[in-house]
């Protein structure tokens, strides 16, 4: 295949002329992530005042800056509360940026961590964890999460390339989502077995009311050091993005990127799935608003997906606790009513190229 470097230089293929992106994209990307930025600080107190018991502004400045164990206000934000929108924020953010990945090194503009069966092997893996090991802790649930969704993308990969004619964008969502459906299937079925359902029914809803601190023990550390690496990484999901063969003339090694892009979202997708259950389409619907904004710099497209993909569930959230109080809405369900118009109008429009 020829390649006509001067498309590549115009459109900003290549790390190593990091002066051919266009200043309006930078300005606009810095605009963005200031804009994220501002809307989860008042995400966050929102989050944290806002429930089926209601705290005072004063409460929560308190409780954040003077904390006084005493105070029954003080011990709700701080216990319970708090880790809840720290998670929320985590878990948006993982799964915003795993899409954004899976999207660059697949080509597949569909491609996200719910479709793709990522997020069903996870909560198979944490279904078969509860049954057999019922005492296992939050700790080994991640590592289970890991080696659920692992197999589930592995299988996945493995039925669009050996479909007739290879592996394509169609077939690859096709597979993904017969995958899922059959994950799902066994999950119900397994959990209802065995009389565990109800415990199941969370992870499979999706939600962030049993969050506690030791949650986010594990979920921090692995999601910021996830994050951080998939920065490092975005100028080289950049090339890829665009075809092995324009990578490999520009001399990366594109078995390794995605080899190194597939470690980073089965992590976090594991630990998402595993502190918050089947959040889906988050991996879809925000890293596709993001690109359409800032264009095909997954430099740009990682960290502004990964502020608004916080930004998404942290508000899905508070109105997961606002449309049915005093009872809470399942925060899968709210971001299905987005990201299933969201995903059908992509099907129609990129199944018109295909």
């Amino acid at each position: 295949m020829e390649v006509n470097w001067s498309m590549v230089t115009d459109q900003v293929l290549t790390p190593h002329i990091p002066r051919t992106i266009k200043y309006s994209r930078i300005v606009l990307a810095a605009a963005l992530l200031i804009i994220g930025v501002a809307l989860l600080l008042v995400g966050f107190g929102i989050s944290i005042s806002y429930g089926a018991a209601d705290v005072g502004v004063m409460d929560v400045w308190n409780s954040l800056f003077y904390f006084d164990a005493n105070q029954a206000p003080h011990l709700l934000i701080y216990e319970l509360r708090m880790p809840r929108a720290i998670c929320g924020i985590l878990v948006g953010a993982c799964l915003a940026v795993s899409g954004a990945i899976m999207q660059g090194i697949t080509r597949n503009p569909l491609a996200t961590p719910s479709i793709m069966g990522l997020t069903q092997g996870s909560g198979l893996a944490i279904a078969v964890a509860m049954i057999f090991l019922p005492a296992v802790s939050h700790y080994e649930m991640v590592i289970y999460s890991f080696i659920g969704a692992g197999l589930s993308v592995a299988i996945v990969y493995a039925i669009s390339v050996m479909s007739p004619g290879g592996m394509s964008p169609v077939k690859l969502v096709l597979a993904g989502t017969v995958v899922s459906a059959l994950l799902g299937a066994l999950s119900s079925g397994l959990a209802i077995y065995f009389q565990v359902a109800q415990d199941l029914s969370f992870f499979s809803a999706g939600g962030l009311t049993m969050i506690r601190w030791p949650v986010l023990d594990m979920l921090i550390p692995i999601s910021l050091l996830c994050l951080a690496l998939s920065i490092v990484i975005s100028r080289y999901i950049t090339v890829l993005s665009f075809g092995e063969e324009v990578a490999t003339g520009l001399g990366q090694r594109p078995v390794l990127i995605k080899t190194m892009s597939t470690i980073l979202v089965l992590m976090m997708t594991g630990a998402a799935v595993s502190a918050a259950g089947a959040v889906g389409f988050v991996g879809l619907v925000i890293p596709h608003i993001i690109r359409s904004l800032v264009g095909v710099d997954y430099r740009l497209i990682i960290p502004c997906s990964a502020v608004f993909g916080g930004v998404l569930v942290t508000y899905a959230d508070i109105f997961s606790r606002w449309i049915n109080e005093p009872y809470e809405t399942p925060i899968g369900a709210i971001t299905a009513a987005i990201g299933v118009p969201f995903f059908l109008y992509l099907a129609r429009k990129e199944g018109r190229g295909l």
